[in-house]
């Protein structure tokens, strides 16, 4: 631990013996920026200049072992570090959740597009994990009530604390329990919903990485037999918690659009559409009350 002077050169020299271990480079780059405060704009001016001078936010050998932790034990980088950056800030992130992903960022500019800062109404996150999702809600919305739900204590407290730190002045509800039931006393008001349910297929889940399969919490990966289960849960009742013209918006797996859309649109959901992610999958599905 502690800081460390050292020049490029130096640098790039430790940086080729770790990655001749193994793992990505883009993955070593992410764990030196966010342990080793080596930002990526200053890494490629030392690829331009290996004779400048860089100080680490910690040691060589510290972050080596955090490297060679990561390979060896196949533990998410994520975990290592104990956060993970995501839209604007930086969340905790722990094996209590899952570690939210890039594509899920989406998720709050859709819910962006429908309402600004000036919404006043309700909004809740089903299954809200880390609280990314509550976290960005809460200030994007600042005007706004919010509640986060989720079945696992563990994540619950998790959330907790990354809206204390991130989110503080946001008038936000957490609330043990499945989907929208610790929701009934707000049930045909609240105006926006965003949803990132497990929706991997269980036969599926033995496939993953070892990476993810052993560290993510399998209630935070696994959607049931077709991998649609939770979403069946939340579209259940969506009708009857959303108020009149209120949105639900929902991630689910690349080649489940068809059969979200269908489901929405059974469920009594109004103007159904789809939404793709950074790849271009079709990633978003969403629908509202009439």
């Amino acid at each position: 631990m502690g800081v460390q002077e050292l020049s490029g050169k130096e640098f790039f020299q430790w940086r080729k013996k770790l990655l001749s271990k193994g793992g990505r480079e883009v993955d070593f780059d992410w764990l030196i920026d966010i342990c080793g405060g080596l930002r990526w704009s200053t890494l490629q001016k030392l690829h331009l200049d290996p004779s400048r001078s860089l100080k680490l936010q910690q040691t060589l050998e510290h972050l080596g072992s955090l490297w060679r932790e990561h390979l060896d034990s196949q533990i998410p980088l994520q975990h290592l570090a104990g956060c993970c950056p995501w839209r604007d800030f930086v969340l905790e992130v722990s094996p209590e959740a899952l570690i939210p992903r890039q594509e899920t960022e989406l998720l709050i500019d859709l819910a962006l597009k429908r309402f600004d800062k000036d919404f006043q109404g309700l909004w809740a996150d089903l299954g809200t994990g880390s609280g990314a999702l509550a976290v960005a809600l809460g200030r994007s919305l600042p005007l706004a009530s919010g509640h986060a739900v989720d079945i696992s204590e563990e994540a619950l407290s998790l959330a907790q604390r990354n809206l204390q730190c991130l989110a503080a002045t946001a008038n936000v509800r957490l609330h043990l329990g499945s989907w929208w039931e610790p929701l009934t006393p707000w049930w045909g008001a609240i105006d926006l919903v965003l949803a990132n349910p497990p929706y991997i297929p269980t036969a599926v889940i033995n496939t993953l990485d070892p990476i993810v399969k052993e560290n993510e919490p399998y209630l935070a990966l696994c959607g049931g037999d077709d991998g649609l289960d939770p979403c069946r849960e939340i579209l259940k009742g969506a009708c009857d918690a959303l108020s009149n013209g209120g949105w639900l918006i929902l991630e689910h797996q690349h080649d489940q659009s068809e059969f979200v859309l269908e489901l929405m649109c059974n469920s009594g959901l109004k103007d159904v559409d789809f939404e793709t992610d950074l790849q271009g999958e079709k990633r978003f599905a969403f629908g509202r009350c009439p």
